[in-house]
């Protein structure tokens, strides 16, 4: 069985790799190889969320919904704003809440919960994620939802993930993103402004790799490079030392978000930090329908994420 430090959460490991997994909002609260880590690992308790929803899952939808509003088979439905000062409605409802453990073992730990009724939210959904780490491929993250009710149900899905190279900041690393567009927002409300538009000539482009000094971000990119059925993006120290973050091509979708203390945004005992933060469709997709998931009566969907070290030589 896995080793459970205190009630709620799990560690995990195999090999180099070792990964710490807590039962509220399943979070992921921190990923190593050889000691080195991988993600940010937030200093707080189990039970406490985590700066900056670092490592929480957003389900079901990821980022903003316009004044919480969106209309699915015809019906307007009216969800809780949760992100007052811009009239939103933001990251779903899985993220503070108790998840249940399916299973536990030296390697994995899976968690589930049902995406009940809320205000504004009649479908029944039941949501698992398990955490696997291998000795050679690292951490991979399978999420399965499950329409459980007996109604069509719209659902999209996302990871708030920080990653991390090492103890290199931030400022000394590169970020090399294979996304060939990016989504317009406001910057008053982060909600879509029109279609995403190509990187080329932009600041946007990091299908190269870019130095992230003095870089702020907090934009959706999409139109990633296909990598034999994989989205990857790579964070690289100054030794050419990587944290590679992967998705399946299910999560056409990636909000990349530098915490900076400059933007009052810093994130605890590190400042600056960048989230990559994979999600299936873009901000405000339950009212665009852009990328969202419909899910019949016992209709299931599953996706992959993962992460991993490389080597400079690899």
């Amino acid at each position: 069985m896995c080793q459970t430090r205190t009630v709620g959460e799990f560690a995990v490991s195999a090999g180099d790799y070792s990964a710490v997994v807590v039962s509220q909002g399943a979070g992921l609260r921190e990923v190593r190889h050889a000691g080195r880590l991988l993600t940010e690992s937030p200093p707080v308790r189990p039970d406490e969320k985590p700066p900056l929803s670092a490592g929480l899952v957003l389900a079901p939808w990821p980022n903003r919904t316009a004044d919480g509003r969106f209309v699915f088979d015809g019906v307007e439905h009216h969800l809780d704003i949760t992100e007052k000062d811009r009239n939103n409605a933001n990251h779903g409802f899985v993220r503070t809440v108790e998840w249940s453990l399916y299973d536990a073992t030296e390697r994995s730990v899976t968690l589930g919960v049902p995406i009940g009724r809320h205000p504004g939210w009649p479908f029944d959904l039941t949501l698992v994620v398990d955490y696997t780490v291998d000795a050679a491929t690292g951490l991979t993250v399978t999420s399965t939802v499950t329409n459980s009710g007996d109604v069509r149900a719209p659902f999209a899905l996302g990871f708030h993930t920080f990653v991390r190279a090492g103890d290199a900041p931030v400022d000394d690393c590169t970020l090399t993103l294979s996304a060939a567009k990016t989504l317009p927002l406001d910057p008053e409300r982060q909600l879509p402004q029109g279609d995403p538009v190509p990187v080329d000539d932009t600041d946007g482009d990091f299908r190269s790799g870019r130095a992230l000094a003095g870089v702020w971000l907090d934009t959706p990119f999409t139109d990633f490079a296909d990598t034999d059925g994989r989205h990857v993006t790579t964070l690289t120290d100054p030794d050419g030392r990587a944290t590679e973050l992967w998705t399946d091509t299910g999560f056409r979708w990636a909000q990349v978000f530098t915490a900076d203390p400059d933007h009052d945004q810093g994130f605890p005992g590190r400042g600056r930090a960048v989230a990559v933060e994979p999600m299936t469709a873009p901000p405000n997709a339950l009212a665009s329908g852009d990328d969202l998931i419909v899910l019949e009566p016992g209709q299931t969907w599953s996706g992959e994420w993962g992460l991993r070290h490389r080597d400079s030589a690899a």
